[in-house]
């Protein structure tokens, strides 16, 4: 059963005001929260509010005022101009003319390859990294791309006057989890456009306008290249399970 306890009034207190804590039992927050209101009933604004004759509500509503504190909690926002990962499937791509990506590990290039029956095992396995564009509006994906079983990305910088394509070693992968929009890092991201049922493109995030290409003839390499190029910007990429 809940107890009483009178307390004596403080000096700071207006004559005929008396305080009533209720214990059961008393814990630390119940102290603090005393504190707190004695420390409150200091201002001039509570002191000069009880030099007038007051309703009990009205005495509630002020004591509640100078009590109750509203604490703002900082919103927790996505971090500004940050591609963030989101997921990773296997898939193989091959281009519009059904060539497919092959790597030759003594140049450490890829090239464009029709494989005839029994030579699919050429054919490149892709780790596809999928990530959130910091600016909702823009349609297309962002996706890095890597070799299965190994620790190579494509990656597009600047070498001579041109973007050109590599295959760039990633020793941690961890680096690419989250991508700022300003960083050197950008050159591993490709923005993948649906322009059909099983069509897409693949245009560097560093460098706009500038697609994964194929070159008409068989056994070239994959390069970057503009629209007006007279080569292949489309590709099927085929998930995998």
């Amino acid at each position: 059963m809940a107890t009483e306890t009178r307390c004596p009034l403080s000096p700071k207190m207006p004559a005929g005001l008396d305080l009533e804590v209720c214990q059961n039992p008393l814990t630390l927050k119940t102290v603090v929260n005393l504190v707190v209101a004695m420390e409150r009933f200091k201002g001039s604004r509570t002191e000069k509010a009880l030099s007038r004759k007051l309703s009990g509500e009205s005495f509630l509503n002020i004591m509640i005022d100078d009590i109750i504190e509203v604490i703002h909690m900082p919103e927790r926002r996505a971090p500004v101009n940050q591609f963030t990962r989101t997921g990773e499937y296997q898939c193989t791509v091959s281009d519009s003319q059904n060539k497919s990506l092959v790597l030759l590990r003594d140049s450490m290039e890829l090239q464009a390859v029709t494989l005839q029956g029994g030579s699919s095992h050429r054919k490149v396995q892709l780790n596809m990294s999928t990530y959130v564009h910091p600016s909702p509006s823009i349609e297309a994906r962002p996706v890095a791309l890597g070799i299965k079983g190994s620790n190579l990305y494509m990656s597009c910088h600047q070498e001579g006057d041109r973007p050109t394509l590599h295959l760039e070693p990633v020793e941690d992968r961890q680096s690419l989890m989250a991508v700022a929009s300003e960083s050197d890092m950008l050159r591993f991201l490709f923005y993948k456009r649906d322009s059909g049922v099983s069509l897409s493109t693949l245009t560097s995030a560093r460098f706009p306008n500038w697609y994964i290409s194929t070159a008409e003839e068989e056994n070239m390499p994959v390069e970057m290249c503009q629209r007006t190029a007279k080569r292949y910007l489309t590709f099927h990429i085929q998930r995998h399970s």
